[in-house]
């Protein structure tokens, strides 16, 4: 763990954050919002500052341990095909086994692990390329 450039782990974590900000706000909120069955206008179930601070921390702890996944020093080449095999065939695949099981819809499950795949592929992007 002392390898671990953890200020690249903080910028990928808050590149979650602006990442997140684009894909459900003004590219997926309704189409997220309808299939979850909710209304895009209404008020949040759970104060926004709780929110935010679980889903950083979870972040960073995403980012900090695919960086110890990655070890030292990470090449784009080493990189961006783990986050493939992260976001797209661990993460995507686990949402999909639950949505498959709670009956949600594909159009939910691309939104969701798309994002996940981006944000992983991201993380590649900025721990692969920061040495």
């Amino acid at each position: 763990m002392a390898d671990v450039n953890w200020l690249a782990v903080v910028v990928a974590a808050l590149s979650a954050f602006a990442l997140g900000g684009l894909w459900y706000g003004p590219l997926f909120t309704r189409a997220w919002c309808r299939e979850n069955g909710m209304d895009p206008g209404a008020p949040p179930q759970r104060h926004p500052a709780l929110v935010f601070g679980i889903a950083f921390a979870l972040s960073f702890l995403a980012a900090a341990v695919f960086a110890i996944f990655l070890g030292p020093k990470p090449t784009l080449t080493q990189s961006l095909p783990s986050s493939f095999a992260v976001g797209l065939c661990w993460v995507a695949s686990s949402f999909g086994i639950n949505y498959a099981f709670t009956g949600r819809s594909v159009k939910l499950w691309m939104i969701d692990s798309g994002y996940h795949f981006l944000q992983f592929t991201l993380y590649a992007l900025i721990l692969g390329l920061w040495h």
